[in-house]
Parts: C-alpha cells; structure tokens; sequence
C-alpha cells in the first residue's frame, strides 16, 4: 500500500479550511483537519472529512447524462456540448439572447474564475440574464452598504474586540463568512478568554447563543427593531463616538429621529425581551474599544432583512467601530493587489436601477444581482423577453428557490434545461443534460476567493494575511468523463462562436474598482490550464504567488501596513439616515406584528446543520443520518398539540403545506418551528420519513418581497401544526 499525506483546501464552503489528505494509490482515502496551518487550529468539519466519500461513493456522477424517452443515458461530454450549443443557437435565432439564463450556485465557489467565466460566455452570446444564489443567501447586506458606503480601512483586528453582536448567526454549526470562520468554535473560546462579552439575538438558545454573556431570545422578525432600540439608547444615553460622527457621518440627527418611537419598553414589549438586557447590550456594544457586529440567514430570511443590515451598519459607525489612522491594517491583501487603506469612508453609491429590467413585480439589476426569486416567473410568463433556456451550474433550485411547486412548472417548461451537478439532484432530475464536473481534490485551487469576501461585507474575510495554495492531489476515477465547470462554457463558446469577456471583481461600487481584473478567453485559440487561470486571477497580487506555493501548509505573510490619513480635501460621508431606509423604519414601527393570525400560531425558522451544506451531503450516508430535516418544537408546544416526537404533522402556511417529522427541542422559544432549508424531493416524490420536507412550498415569491432584492419572506412563516395520517 502506498500511502502518502498531502496538504491540501477544502473547498465546500467559503470557510476554506486548511487539510490533510492521505492517498493511496491514487485515491483519496481520509481527510483530516491540518494542525500545522496557521489560524485554523488543526479544525476540519464532518462535511470536509467526508470528501472521500463525496469523490468516490455510488451517488457521485462520473459521466454526463442526456434524457431520452426512456430515462437519462450516458453521453460523452464532447457530443454533450455539442448538441446544447446546437439548442442554444437554435433558441436564441428564435428568441432572441435575453431567452437564456445562467443561474450560479455554492457548487461553484470552490472553482478558480468559473463564476466570471460562465458569465463572460452568457455576455458573449449577448444575454445579461444571470442569476446567483446569493440572492437568496443575505442579499440586503450589499443593498445596505450601498446606502451606507464602507469604511476604507476596514475594522481593526478581530482580537482586539472587547465585544461582538451575533444577530440570527449561528456560527459554530454555519461557519458563516460574517465572523471569523477559522475554527469559530475555537474564536468563540478565545473571546471568553480575553473577557470579551458576546451579545446574541436569536430565538433558538443555539450552540452560540450557550456561549453569550447576553442572549435575547426575541420574538422572531423583530431583529431591526431590536437594532433600533439599541441605536436609540447609544444617542439618547450620549454612549455614541460624537467626534467620529461629526467627521466621517452624516445624518445623524434624522436617525435620531427615526428611531425615537423605538423605546426601551416599546422595543422590550414588541420583541418580548427584558428590558434590563436591551439596555446592557447598548451599553456594552458602545462601551466597548472595538466591537463589530454580524447578522446571519434567520434575519435575512425574515422581512426588513436589508433594513436591519443598513442599522447593523448604523450602529457600528454611531460607536466607531472602525479601524483608525496609524493603527495596523486587519485585512490587507494577499493574493489580490495591494491596494491603500485611508481613515475615511467609500461613500454610499447606486444600490439598484440597473439594467436589465425583469418583467415581473418591478424588478431589475441592483448591488445584489438579480432575483433568482423572480426567475420562475420569467420562464413562466410568455411573451417577448421570456427565458427559454436555463443553466444551472453548481446549484440546485428546485431545493434552494422559494415557492417550489412554481420552480417546478417552470423548470419543466423550458425548451432546454442544462445542470452542472456531482449527483443527481431534484434539479437534474428534470433536466435535459446533467453535465458531471470534476471536485475539489481534483483541480488546484488558492485561497483568493475567501479573502476576497472581506469587500462584500464589513465582518468578512480573513482575519490576517493568510493565503495558501493546493495542487490538484488525486485524477477522478478511472473511466470517468468529467471536466472542469469552467471548461464547459468554454467549450460552449468554442461551438457557439462567441468569446469569453470574463471580469473579476471583488464588492460593488467605488471600492469594487481597485482589484477589479478583466480578461478576454479565445475559444479559437489554445485552452488554457486550470493553473493557467489561477496565475491570471492572481495578476498584480501583493504576494507574488509563487511565494505562496512555497507555503504548502499555508503561511500568515508579513503586512506592516498601517492605515493613512484622511486624503486632504476629501469630505467623504458615511450616510446614517438614507432615505429608503428611514421610510422602511417607519413601516416597521406602523406594522403590528405581535399580532399572530389565530389559525396559524406557529412561526417557521430556518436552521443550519454541521452535516448538510445547503442540499450537499444529503446523498452521503454518514452525513446524512436518517435524511431528513425534523421541524424542530419546543416540548411544551408538542405537549399542547398532544403530538410526540417522532409524530408525522402536516405544517401549512397561507401558501402551501408540507408534511415533517417533529423532534422536541427546549432550546427553542415557545410558538417557533425549526427546520433547515434545502431538503425533501420535487412534488410527487415526497417521502418525509426519508427525503425529509422542502419548507419553500410553504413559501410565496410575492408575500413579503423586497421590493428591490425581490427576496420574499423565507422565514419567520406564519404556519399551523397539524397532526398527519400516519406514514410508512
């Protein structure tokens, strides 16, 4: 037996944690977190130390399939390309460009330049219909960032925080970009360590939320009001930084204003929380020397998902939460260029009114792209500019989209659906090619995608000047046919005639210009490498790359950058009182929200698991456990509805109805059900007691959306329990 063990990345989320492969023969046979890697602590989770598993058990595709009459059939991936390029130019002589839509996934992140790629084909085939899952996953944050604008130097080091607020974010189990996901069990730790105090808003008593010094268990949806009232007592108390106000803000005296009505009571009484711990958690969060704050899935899920965002924002700039002249940079660039760090803000720019326009419910371009929301009704709504052809590359709708039973009449309409997916998931299972793509351990890879999250939110990125490089360690199996994502729009382009004007760039507005890097592939010319394409996403980066590959375990580089004065003459504002915000503070205030429709008592709330990753793992058998996805109640609840653990109930909301299994649970509040988004099968293939419940047949596109993101109502989803005919 010839076994070795290689570093490497795991790539299944954007955590990237460092790993230790062994192989043998040739395949992949154990990962383990890596202990000599800086940051991360050894750390690995049970989905990276199931890759193994993922590369070589029976779910895994190792060839692309076609549908025929009589059920999918092996194709070669050269004559697949061949026939979805003839379809596409036959549709798109018919239909015009705009008739195909590309619609990226998670399945995508760990793949070098595969998202600007596929995008730069749909530009060269002259169709901007392009669709990301991050418009469902917390698209109010780049909204709010556009209103507010960004601070140019960032936050100071995350060690230093003397304390944190966690609202909706769990992120022991979600590894979440939005705090430091380099072992966040071990962050959390060490925070209590230093003595610093950790505030959590959630209604679960989550595996975070054990470790707060304060936890408001408040009413689910009430986050932005809870947000307010903090805001409110930092002014009214005067805790607030008033010299960094006065220099670096504007709007302060209108957001005084608007958030007056949100008192101490008013705030305690609405999110049924003390008022003792509203008024500690203000304090704390003000008095601190440095404190950042992080708003997860549950409050984006919920509506006024940007408002909060943009209050989030708010308040760390009332406290001046940010990173100062003199002091050490936090996050300089390693692998992107280098780039200058000034005391001073970007300042707010264009959130929305980009082209192009969708058809439906006045929706178009914004900060956050657009709607995927919004795409079941662009397929299903007939007349010019209706989508005709759909790619899905690394994502899986038909678990991930709201409103499921309209995904599903869309996604069977189209005249051509094409999905890039490991296994066959509920999408694949309606499309008319499943193209198999190669996985991690089989493609190289750098760390420049999770440092570059730090430009689409305050809180992201790595905390230090990491960056670490893996070669691919293993070929896919013997008699495979796979290929890289990125290959396949090449090879699209290379039958369609067209080229690939791909763009990297990292955040919106002003600051998105800096690192930006744009590149032209001609498919007529040689196919370059997957390496290839990392020396070119890396063009210009502060650490030539070739100095991180001599760090095979990864390395914290060296940055005595400091952050600069203030440019003379620059009177850059961060905005505290942005129109649209302060007019949805005021529905906010107006809405009665206490106020529960009597026939549907219960409110619904989205949920994380440590081994399912949105739908991956769900086919993996040690990570998937029974396969379902429980609806999680308080016990007293249960006792209530004379309903045991165990029992199969019939959940129904204004929109649908779904059937689960219940399991009891204390650490939730009373009147809530928890479950985790991603599971269940497509309609007519239901089977709770193993594929578990897709709750986004609970869901409306048009109930609660916002009316710019286009994202609806998610979670916090007024539902009744009801008991169910027993199942088997």
């Amino acid at each position: 037996m010839n076994a070795q063990v290689h570093p490497s990345i795991c790539r299944l989320c954007t955590a990237y944690c460092p790993i230790q492969v062994t192989v043998e023969n040739g395949r992949a046979t154990k990962v383990t977190g890596n202990p000599r890697a800086p940051l991360y602590g050894g750390y690995s989770c049970p989905k990276g130390r199931a890759l193994p598993e993922q590369h070589y058990g029976e779910q895994r595709l190792l060839h692309s399939l076609k549908r025929g009459p009589d059920g999918f059939g092996t194709i070669p991936s050269e004559r697949a390309m061949d026939e979805v390029a003839d379809r596409l130019k036959a549709i798109i002589a018919e239909h015009g460009p705009r008739s195909v839509a590309l619609y990226v996934g998670m399945g995508l992140v760990p793949f070098v330049a595969s998202t600007a790629i596929a995008a730069g084909w749909l530009n060269g085939i002259g169709s901007s219909m392009f669709f990301t899952a991050g418009s469902i996953d917390k698209p109010g944050i780049l909204i709010a960032l556009a209103h507010h604008g960004m601070w140019q130097a960032g936050q100071p080091h995350f060690d230093t925080a003397d304390a944190w607020l966690l609202v909706g974010i769990n992120p022991v189990i979600s590894k979440s970009p939005g705090f430091p996901g380099q072992n966040p069990g071990r962050v959390l730790k060490d925070m209590e360590k230093a003595r610093a105090k950790l505030i959590v808003i959630d209604p679960r008593v989550t595996e975070t939320a054990k470790r707060a010094h304060i936890h408001m268990q408040a009413r689910p949806g009430e986050d932005a009001a809870i947000l307010a009232g903090m805001i409110r007592i930092i002014l009214s108390e005067g805790l607030d930084d008033s010299d960094f106000v006065a220099a670096n803000t504007q709007g302060v005296a209108a957001l005084r204003d608007a958030v007056e009505p949100f008192t101490t009571e008013y705030v305690a009484r609405r999110a049924d929380i003390a008022e003792d711990d509203l008024l500690a958690a203000a304090r704390i969060f003000a008095g601190a020397g440095n404190a950042g704050v992080s708003c997860g899935t549950g409050p984006s899920f919920a509506t006024h998902s940007t408002l909060t965002e943009y209050l989030a924002l708010c308040l760390a700039s009332i406290c001046g939460h940010w990173a100062r002249a003199g002091e050490l940079l936090a996050k300089p660039n390693v692998l992107l260029p280098g780039y200058e760090a000034r005391a001073q803000p970007w300042p707010p720019f264009q959130a929305w009114g980009f082209e192009p326009r969708l058809r439906v419910r006045g929706l178009g371009g914004c900060a956050s792209g657009l709607s995927a929301a919004a795409l079941a009704d662009e397929i299903l709504l007939p007349g010019a500019g209706q989508v005709k052809a759909l790619i899905v590359a690394g994502g899986n709708p038909m678990m991930a989209w709201p409103d499921q039973k309209r995904a599903f009449a869309a996604l069977k309409t189209l005249d051509l659906l094409v999905t890039m997916d490991t296994e066959m998931t509920a999408t694949a299972e309606l499309s008319d090619y499943v193209i198999a793509p190669r996985l991690t351990l089989e493609t190289p890879m750098t760390t420049y995608m999770p440092e570059s999250v730090k430009y689409y939110g305050t809180t992201r990125g790595f905390p230090s000047p990491y960056a670490a490089y893996t070669p691919a360690l293993v070929e896919p199996p013997t008699g495979s046919d796979v290929m890289e994502d990125w290959e396949f729009f090449w090879g699209l382009a290379q039958r369609m005639g067209s080229r690939i004007d791909a763009t990297i760039r990292y955040g919106n507005g002003p600051q998105a210009e800096a690192p930006s890097m744009t590149f032209t592939l001609d498919p007529a010319g040689r196919k370059p490498t997957t390496d290839e394409l990392i020396e070119l996403s890396c063009k210009g980066s502060r650490i030539p790359l070739d100095r991180v590959k001599q760090y095979p375990d990864g390395h914290v580089f060296e940055s005595d950058q400091r952050v600069l004065p203030r440019a003379a003459g620059n009177d850059d504002r961060l905005e505290l009182a942005a129109p649209p915000m302060l007019e949805e503070l005021a529905q906010l205030w107006a809405e009665d929200n206490r106020a529960i429709e009597a026939d549907y008592p219960f409110r619904l709330l989205p949920r994380r698991t440590n081994t399912i990753l949105n739908s991956f793992g769900r086919r993996i058998g040690r990570l998937a456990g029974n396969g379902v996805n429980p609806a999680h109640m308080h016990p007293d609840d249960l006792a209530s509805l004379a309903i045991a653990e165990g029992d199969c109930v019939t959940i129904r909301s204004l929109h649908g109805e779904i059937q689960a299994i219940v399991a009891a649970e204390s650490a939730l509040r009373r009147g809530t059900i928890s479950m985790a988004h991603g599971f269940g099968a497509n309609p007519g293939s239901d089977d709770p007691l193993h594929l578990g419940a897709n709750t986004g047949r609970l869901i409306s596109v048009e109930d609660g959306y916002d009316p710019v993101t286009g994202l609806p109502r998610m979670g916090n989803i007024a539902v009744q329990i009801l008991p169910a005919n027993a199942i088997s």
